[in-house]
This record gives C-alpha cells, structure tokens and sequence, in this order.
C-alpha cells in the first residue's frame, strides 16, 4: 500500500472509530445546523471547520502550536457542550441564527479538533522525513469520515422523518439533548484527568 493511502485511511479510521466519538458527536451537531433544505449553509459550517482543525493540525504537526494533550481533550469535550447549548438556545429560531458567529465559532472549535487530531498524527511519523504527504493524506482521510458521518446524520434525519414521521425539529432537539449529556459527562471525565 501507497503511503498516501495509510495515511489516507488512517484519518478516515481516525474519524470514524468510536475512540473518536467525540468528533462524530461535533460534525453530527453541525449536521443538525440546518434542515437540508439549507443545504449550502451546511457544507459554509463544515468548510469552517475543516478550515480550523487543518491549520491548527499543520501548526501542531509542525510543531509551532503545543498544548497539554488532556486540556485539548477537555476543550474538544468542551466545544460540544457549548455547541449542544447554543442549539437548545436557539432550537426554534434555526432562522435568526447569528451565521457569520456560528462560522467563526466552528473555525475556531476546528482549531481546537485539529490540536486533537494532531497527536496520533504525531505519534506515527515521527520516522517520517517529510510532514507534507502525512499530512494532506490524513487531513483528507479526516475529511472523507467527516462526510460520511453528515451522509449518515442526514440518511439517519430522513428515515425518522418518512418512516416514523418525526419532524426535524423533535430529531434535532432528541439529539442535541443527547450529545449534550454525552459532552457533560466527557468533561467532567477529561478534567478529571487534567487535575490528576
């Protein structure tokens, strides 16, 4: 195998492996956004974020950015927490959304996933004499397990809307509430272990 395909494949798995549940948690949040009928806003809010973790995953990679590894969990952790509090905040207003906010808060919650993202990448190439391939395979493996989790958020949206007749809006608030829980107990686990 190519080394561009290991490193490609080794960002999908990345994404897609329930270890990193916590970014699938992220991206299905962004996927609830908007309805699909706002689809273009949708693939803005994802651009943004892939925007963020890229950059921060070169500067990190490169090693110009270098953050403790269980703080930059516990901001992962942290970023769903407030992205679910933002989306119960505004779960009946999807129309007033502040838009040019939420693609500068995605950005820099990418910035934070990409610091995330940057320490398995680290850990494997350390061997490697350049960081270009590693890293532009990986980041488009990342992106590839990305859209595969907005296509199975979406297929997953549809289904409870023809089969059982769930609205949008109840499928949004059920999952938000969820992944909400979820990212509370993820920090308090993640600040557990930064204090211990």
């Amino acid at each position: 195998m190519s080394d561009f395909l290991i490193w490609f494949t080794t960002g999908i798995e990345h994404i897609l492996n329930f270890n990193g549940a916590d970014h699938i948690l992220f991206i299905a949040l962004l996927t609830l956004t908007f309805p699909i009928k706002r689809w273009k806003g949708l693939i803005i809010l994802i651009t943004a974020f892939t925007l963020g973790h890229s950059l921060s995953l070169a500067l990190s990679c490169y090693r110009i950015i270098q953050l403790n590894q269980n703080f930059v969990e516990f901001l992962i952790a942290f970023s769903i927490l407030i992205t679910s509090i933002y989306h119960l905040a505004n779960i009946k207003n999807v129309a007033k959304l502040k838009i040019k906010f939420m693609y500068f808060i995605v950005t820099v919650f990418g910035l934070i996933h990409g610091l995330g993202f940057s320490y398995l990448l680290k850990s494997m190439f350390e061997t490697s004499e350049s960081l270009i391939l590693p890293l532009l395979s990986f980041n488009l493996g990342l992106e590839v397990g990305q859209l595969a989790v907005t296509l199975i958020v979406i297929i997953i949206s549809f289904g409870s809307a023809f089969l059982f007749k769930v609205p949008f809006q109840l499928f949004k608030l059920i999952n938000v509430v969820l992944i909400g829980l979820f990212s509370i107990y993820l920090c308090i686990v993640r600040f557990l272990e930064i204090i211990n």
